[in-house]
């Protein structure tokens, strides 16, 4: 019989001890590095918690940068915009300014400092982040307006707006001066005035007249091209009897002129001399008459109708895809005249209706929505067929939300949207629709920038299209949808945030076309005119830069990115809770406790101390000591 020595490397004790040095060499790892594992299958039935946790971590991670970039965006936007009220305050502040003097160009200090913030304005528009311009919508590559000296005087190719006003005002002023207006002494005892064309966009338009005149008629305004009479019939009118008539500007403000009868010498202002020769001429008074009318016609056309037109060629030159304008068109009454808000959409001839009129069970679709012509009692979508052209288009308004409203001017209608690109009418039935000027196809909405149609502009009468020589000034997106929707960020699993913004939006490009208008314009520094013209122009632009109920405001769209900014907070408040507990989740998974790692240590420590003594007295027994 033969014992054979112990074999350390093959006995259950020497296992023992690799396992416990393998542990201790794990638990070391642990300590160093803080991980239960440096691998996957180390970590134990919780680690998928944790893998799908640093997924989460990873898109939270991804949603911050978004929320971040987008966050610098917005502060820029909004500092841009904030400049655009301050530049609104201090402009119409100078236009209200009561001061008019006049320098050498031609204009007040006011329009000078107008002038200048119309550069800072197209400054404004044109900032960029980055590469990124913030005011062209999805065409972010592209600077969102033109350059203010393109803008204002134009290029070797291309009108700028300083020619477009000044067309517009020969035109709306006439080769006579008068605002497009004829007037004549038909007999020595009668004065008549008439506009000079039927439908024509330019000039005065004669809207109402009335008269206290002892003794006259008058006759009108009617007929084609509209006008009116007064015949004093062989007799004077008593001292303080009144001549009022009422025009309508291009920019659909309305003026009066008011004439009375006086026998005071010398005449006062506003007033027209009673003949007293002897004997009494009433031919002398006609004559006085027409001679007054003349004067305060001139003065009206020389400064309110100036001013007024700078408005609209700001109009044609800015607003470019807002609104679609039918063709003129006259009524069905015994004397046809253009249509207004007031003609009916359906009648019998002669009346001042449409011919051909709706019927019942005709419809008309707006951007997907039906209104339907009824006999009467109309509710809801529905019109009756006896309805005005006037409440049609409120109708249409009502649908396309503008928050400019639809106008007929001249028998021309304008429908207004701030939509252009969406807006479509169309109807089943065409003849009614081109009764309204609109023809047989689908209304859409694409206005380019309007130009006097003709050469000389004194004689123009139309609007034409002038897209191929006028300076564009809008250069970024022009497309469909909300200008918020052309820049759009995904901040949570389940949330984006639209933040975009266009110069075209209705807010910005009324508060730079009413500055265009005011810095641009200029007269004669020492024109008898002048003065008023440039009040008149004080006063509109006022008016134009003071915020008007239904209207958008640059506050609003300040307002509209701010709700886009408190969305990105609240996700930003609710990653950062979730980033927490996630971190949580994979620190239990992954995580070693330094105490207890420690604690295990110690014991295996002392477990491996015992493991090496037992094994250090086996490997000295021998038989001799075994027995």
């Amino acid at each position: 019989m033969s014992i054979s020595s112990i074999n350390y490397s093959s006995s259950i004790l020497g296992a023992q001890i690799r396992n416990i040095n393998q542990q201790l060499t794990d638990l070391s790892t642990q300590l160093s590095t803080g991980k239960l594992s440096q691998n996957y299958a180390g970590m134990g039935t919780n680690e998928g918690f944790a893998i799908a946790g640093r997924a989460q971590l990873s898109n939270i991670a991804a949603y911050t940068d978004t929320i971040t970039n987008v966050n610098v965006s917005i502060n820029l936007a909004n500092t841009a915009l904030q400049s655009l009220t301050k530049i609104r305050s201090t402009v119409q502040t100078g236009s209200a300014s009561t001061a008019q003097d006049l320098n050498v160009n031609g204009q007040t200090i006011a329009q000078n400092t107008a002038a200048a913030q119309f550069g800072s304005m197209i400054g404004v528009l044109n900032t960029q982040t980055g590469s990124r311009y913030l005011f062209s919508g999805t065409a972010v590559n592209t600077q969102s307006v033109a350059d203010a000296g393109d803008i204002i005087n134009g290029t070797t190719t291309q009108a700028g707006f300083k020619t477009v006003m000044a067309e517009r005002q020969a035109a709306d002023l006439g080769a006579n001066g008068m605002g497009r207006l004829v007037q004549t002494q038909p007999t020595p005892s009668s004065v008549q005035v008439s506009e000079d064309v039927a439908g024509s966009p330019f000039g005065l338009k004669i809207k109402a007249v009335s008269s206290t005149l002892t003794g006259a008629t008058v006759t009108g305004p009617a007929g084609s091209p509209v006008s009116f009479s007064v015949d004093l019939n062989g007799v004077n009118p008593n001292n303080g009897d009144k001549l009022s008539i009422q025009f309508t500007l291009p920019d659909g403000t309305t003026e009066q002129i008011d004439l009375t009868a006086s026998s005071a010498t010398p005449t006062p202002l506003g007033s027209f001399a009673i003949d007293a020769s002897t004997p009494v001429n009433p031919d002398n008074t006609a004559a006085n008459l027409n001679t007054a009318l003349n004067t305060a016609i001139t003065k009206l056309a020389n400064t309110s109708l100036v001013a007024a037109s700078a408005i609209v060629a700001g109009d044609n030159f800015f607003n470019t895809a807002s609104s679609a304008i039918g063709t003129p068109v006259n009524n069905q009454a015994a004397i046809p005249a253009p249509i207004s808000g007031t003609t009916a959409l359906s009648g019998a001839s002669p009346s001042d209706s449409i011919s051909p009129g709706f019927v019942a069970g005709d419809t008309i679709t707006v951007n997907g929505t039906t209104l339907t012509f009824v006999a009467s009692g109309a509710t809801g979508n529905q019109l009756n067929v006896t309805d005005s052209i006037q409440a049609l288009m409120s109708k249409i308004d009502q649908i396309t939300g503008t928050s400019k409203p639809s106008t007929v001017h001249g028998g021309a209608i304008t429908v207004n949207t701030d939509d252009a690109a969406s807006l479509s009418i169309t109807t089943s039935n065409t003849g009614a629709l081109g009764a309204l000027g609109f023809g047989s196809t689908p209304v859409t909405a694409t206005q380019p920038p309007l130009r006097v149609g003709s050469s000389p502009a004194s004689s123009a009468t139309t609007l034409v299209n002038g897209s191929a020589n006028t300076v564009k000034w809008y250069l970024g997106n022009d497309g469909p949808g909300s200008p918020r929707s052309t820049a759009m960020a995904r901040v949570d699993d389940a949330i984006t945030v639209q933040y975009g913004a266009q110069a075209n939006e209705d807010a910005i490009r009324r508060q730079l076309q009413a500055i265009a208008v005011f810095g641009t314009f200029s007269t004669s520094p020492t024109g008898q005119y002048s003065g008023g013209q440039v009040s008149a122009l004080s006063l509109r632009t006022t008016q134009a830069l003071t915020q008007q109920p239904g209207q958008q405001r640059i506050e609003d769209i300040q307002t509209d990115i701010a709700m886009a900014q408190n969305t990105m907070k609240d996700a930003s408040t609710r990653q950062t809770q979730a980033k927490a507990q996630l971190q949580t989740i994979i620190d239990q998974a992954e995580s070693a406790s330094p105490d207890q790692v420690a604690s295990e240590i110690l014991a295996l420590q002392n477990a491996l101390q015992a493991s090496y003594q037992v094994t250090s007295n086996l490997a000295q027994l021998s038989l001799v000591k075994f027995l």
